[in-house]
């Protein structure tokens, strides 16, 4: 199976997951497989890396790309969110790191047929695991107006909001939109035409990623993984996550600023009677960027972000 895809942010991710030979390490969101590659160069022999991703063509493809590494990996078709199950099933109580690269894939964007680009027409679905049930069609063909706005505004914070959902409600009257050109065709023609000319981004960029992250209710999982990813790393361990959106930042920033602190006392109280301790050091205080270059040879490398935190 072909399946490309850049790992982004390589040196800087590695610098920061500081993996060691014999350790554990968790790739949750596997992808095409290059950070996994050099996660696992880094720790052999003896060490293991447990690979999560909740898309069947990833998991189908790293079963290939490791194959000679068998004994050193464990692969499993799931959400990241998963992770104290799958740690479970393989007796594990604590990890050495932890990886979250939260972007599409490449593979995903070009040869998946699922509708991720409005620079192709395939069925409008999005969904990064076929099991799910809620496609981005059913979505666009079932909200009332007033809820695609609201989704479209949150989490593509989109200017332009309103018009393209009333826009989509008034199409759908006449013809259900069921592929990715429908529905960018929509967008564009709903936007006044001196913005479409001022944006430097594709105009249906927003709702695509606004309906890509609804369909697979990426916030909700992320933030329901930070509550504990924690608990399951050793002492020194890291946790290194990879954002794209400004909403996944914030919550990662945020997560990682509370358990840095420790207390959540008002500051008002003369002493802290909540009693919460430091869980994890933070290593970046501010979130690093790709260098130039990199943006340069891999432009959809250029909106993201790494933070990365180590366990106390």
């Amino acid at each position: 199976m072909a399946y490309q895809h850049t790992p982004v942010m390589l040196s800087e991710v590695m610098q920061h997951l500081d993996c060691k030979p014999g350790n554990v390490y968790v790739d949750g969101t596997l992808g095409g497989g290059g950070h996994a590659q050099c996660i696992l160069q880094q720790i052999l022999p003896g060490g293991m890396l447990i690979g999560i991703d909740q898309d069947h063509d990833a998991i189908a493809n790293g079963l290939e790309l490791f194959r000679a590494h068998s004994a050193n990996i464990r692969l499993f078709h799931d959400n990241f969110v998963s992770l104290p199950t799958i740690l479970q099933q393989l007796e594990i109580t604590t990890v050495d790191g932890i990886l979250l690269d939260l972007g599409i894939s490449s593979h995903q964007l070009a040869s998946s047929g699922r509708g991720f680009s409005f620079n192709k027409d395939e069925p409008l679905d999005m969904r990064m695991n076929t099991d799910s049930r809620t496609t981005a069609a059913d979505i666009v063909n079932s909200l009332d107006a007033a809820k695609l706005a609201i989704l479209f505004r949150e989490y593509g914070e989109e200017r332009w909001a309103k018009r393209i959902a009333q826009r989509l409600v008034q199409v759908r009257r006449q013809t259900s939109i069921l592929t990715s050109r429908q529905l960018a065709d929509i967008v564009v023609a709903a936007i006044p035409k001196k913005s479409v000319v001022r944006q430097k981004i594709h105009p249906a960029t927003r709702v695509f990623m606004a309906l890509r992250i609804a369909v697979n209710h990426e916030l909700e999982r992320l933030e329901e993984f930070l509550e504990s990813a924690a608990a399951y790393l050793n002492p020194g361990g890291r946790l290194c996550i990879l954002s794209f959106h400004s909403l996944e930042d914030r919550i990662v920033k945020q997560t990682f600023r509370m358990l840095a602190q420790g207390c959540h006392c008002p500051p008002a109280m003369p002493q802290c009677a909540c009693g919460r301790q430091p869980v994890i050091r933070n290593l970046t205080r501010k979130a690093i960027r790709p260098s130039a270059e990199e943006v340069r040879t891999n432009p959809r490398a250029r909106s993201t972000r790494l933070r990365a935190a180590e366990k106390r």
